[in-house]
């Protein structure tokens, strides 16, 4: 397994631990965090903000990777996010893809259907 695919699973990894401080450490100086239905977020306070609402509010985070594949400098994730928020189970199908140079992710970009995660918050 390559490095870059190691850090990656050492990165979910870290959301399983909800340890925002050691997730902030897997990134670049300047980095790149879209969720998909969403805008992009660029620099480690949008990122580091982006990524604390939706830890911080979860009494649990259960990120199972289900493939992992590499080509170049990005590694591609399909993944089953788990959460519990607010007493809510939250199952989400994720594609990630990670683009990493210097040992550093220096873009993530996360694709999923929002009508799944909202159908699941509000039911």
């Amino acid at each position: 397994m390559s490095k870059e695919t190691h850090i990656v699973e050492d990165f979910i990894d870290a959301f399983n631990a909800q340890d925002v401080d050691t997730i902030m450490g897997f990134f670049s100086d300047d980095p790149i965090y879209h969720n998909m239905p969403s805008g992009p977020v660029t620099g480690t306070g949008p990122v580091r903000e982006l990524i604390t609402s939706f830890v911080s509010p979860a009494s649990s985070v259960n990120w199972e990777m289900l493939k992992i594949a590499q080509t170049g400098d990005t590694v591609l994730t399909e993944r089953m996010d788990r959460f519990v928020l607010g007493g809510k189970d939250v199952a989400l199908p994720v594609m990630g893809a990670f683009d990493i140079q210097d040992g550093k992710i220096t873009a993530w970009r996360d694709y999923f259907d929002m009508a799944t995660w909202t159908k699941q918050m509000t039911d």
